[in-house]
C-alpha cells in the first residue's frame, strides 16, 4: 500500500489551496466608449489610458 514519506502540513496544505479561492478578474465600463475593460489598464481599441492618449487607435483593417 502506498504510504506518504512525509506529513503534508496544514500551512502547506493551505497554501497550495489558496489559489481555489480566486475571483474572475473585474472589468470597468469605459468612461469614454463605453465598453468594458480592466481596470488599472490600456484601452487598447482607444489607446487611452487615465484621460491621456498612450497608444495610437487601432484602426479597422
Amino acid at each position: 500500500m502506498a504510504v506518504p514519506k512525509k506529513k503534508v502540513s496544514p500551512s502547506r496544505r493551505g497554501m497550495r489551496r489558496s489559489a481555489d479561492a480566486l475571483k474572475r478578474p473585474a472589468y470597468v465600463e469605459d468612461k469614454d466608449s463605453g465598453e468594458l475593460r480592466r481596470p488599472h489598464h490600456i484601452d487598447l481599441k482607444t489607446g487611452m489610458y487615465k484621460g491621456r492618449q498612450v497608444l495610437k487607435p487601432k484602426t479597422e483593417t
